[in-house]
Order: C-alpha cells, then structure tokens, then sequence
C-alpha cells in the first residue's frame, strides 16, 4: 500500500512532469475511481487549466490548478507515472492528463479503492479527506507528546490512526517501531519519557529513508526486508520474528527486540 514515502514520490512526479503546464486533454478510461465528479464534468472543468505546486498531506497529494483542485488517494495499488503522450497506457491506467508539452501524466490503479476528486474550494478538500492528524513528516517530539497524551490505545493502533497522525501505514508502523525497540502492543500510556524520546527518533529516521528511496526500503537490514521471508529473523538480533493481527492489519516484530510488558 503507499504510504507517505510513496506518496511523497508521486508528488515530486506531478511536480516534475506537470507544474506548470496546461491540460489539453483530459482521458477517463475506468469511471471507477472517479469520486462525485462525472467523467464528462472531469474532462470539462480541467481542459485549458495549468497545474500549480501540488503538496501532499499524509496519503493524500493535492494538486491545484488556476482552476478547481485535483484531489488524489492511491488506496492499496495505485501510483502516478509521467510519459510521452505518444506512449501507449499501461495495463491499469485509468485517469490521464495530456499536457501541453507532449507529456502525460497517468493514474494508474489495479485495485480501484480509492482514486481522484474534484475539488472547487479549501473546504471541500477538508471534507474529501477527511479528519486529519499533523503530517507525519512534520512531527516535532513536543507534537508527539501532545498527540499521545491522554490516549490509552496500542501504540501500533495509534501510530497508524490517520485522525491521530496522517500518513503513516502497516509497514512504516512496523519499522518505526522495531527500530524503536518498542512492542506493537504496548499501551501508550504505558511509554516511559525515553521510549517517546526513541520512538520519536525512530520515526524521524525511518521516515527521511523512506522518502529518500520513494518507499519504505526493503533493505536486509531493515524490518520491512524480511517480511515475505517464511522463516523471518531479525536483522540485528538474529532471532526469530513474530506476525500476528494487530490494529487490523498483519504485524511483524521482534519479541526479543521488543519485548511486550508483563
């Protein structure tokens, strides 16, 4: 699934490939991802409008035009790819803007959960997205603090809350907190003064890689680069790695590493 590293790198590709420019032509080949805009209105409102800086919010990339706002969500598969005009669509591509320069930028998408909006004004960007926490890029120890205070949920849970924190997922949950050497499990009430001061660090860490590759690495020295392993061990203790279903999604950690609170 994309998360905020990923997403982060679809909008230096929107930004490389169509700040600037004019769409001559908007295609709509699955109506499928398209979220209370119609095909017709899509291709209509955006024919002639020039992309502007798109920014990105947790999974969410926002790309305004000198006319309404493109607002998109790569659910579970999607991505953004920028290529000639002249280059035939990739397999999943549902929505593609030709641009004035002879470049298109295409969504693709296999799954279709989620997909793009149109949005005319600020609020009705805050009502697509939805509630929001802080970016989670943009965390200082001091926001942390104050985002965990008084909560009394699994620290996993929390972390990966889009409402609490936005843009962190199952993958980035887990790394955060291996490299933090804090179980998934561990109330967060429960975190000492230094466990925050680690899994703040840890979430810094991570997220300055990730973004630098474009996604969370799976590198044999991270967590992430032993999860399809049948036989996962850790790469810094070398003990064997634990899955199971927390917050709904399936985890994986050292209980060596990370060892759950009696």
């Amino acid at each position: 699934m994309p998360e905020l590293p990923d997403v982060e790198g679809f909008r230096r590709t929107l930004a490389s490939c169509a700040q600037g420019h004019r769409v001559e032509r908007a295609e709509v080949a699955d109506p499928g991802v398209l979220h209370g805009v119609t095909a017709q209105r899509l291709k209509r409102d955006l024919k002639g409008r020039r992309f502007a800086a798109p920014r990105r919010h947790g999974k969410w990339l926002i790309a305004p035009t000198d006319g309404p706002t493109v607002v998109l969500h790569f659910g579970m598969t999607g991505r953004l790819v920028c290529g000639a005009d002249s280059e035939p669509a990739g397999r999943f591509q549902r929505v593609a803007f030709d641009l004035d320069d002879g470049h298109r930028l295409g969504y693709e998408d296999q799954r279709k959960l989620q997909g793009i909006w149109l949005a005319a004004t600020d609020d009705d960007i805050d009502r697509i997205i939805g509630d929001q926490g802080p970016d989670a890029l943009s965390l200082s120890r001091a926001d942390l603090d104050r985002l965990l205070e008084g909560r009394r949920g699994r620290v996993k849970a929390t972390l990966t809350d889009q409402a609490v924190i936005a843009g962190l997922g199952n993958l980035l949950g887990d790394e955060i907190l291996w490299h933090a050497r804090i179980h998934p499990r561990r109330p967060v009430n429960a975190l000492t003064d230094d466990e925050r001061d680690g899994l703040h660090s840890a979430l810094r860490e991570v997220l300055r890689a990730s973004v630098r590759a474009g996604r969370v690495p799976d590198d044999p020295d991270w967590l992430t680069g032993q999860r399809d392993d049948p036989d996962p061990h850790c790469p810094r203790c070398g003990n064997p790695l634990r899955r199971g279903r927390i917050a709904g999604r399936t985890s994986l950690w050292c209980p060596h590493c990370q060892q759950e609170a009696a």
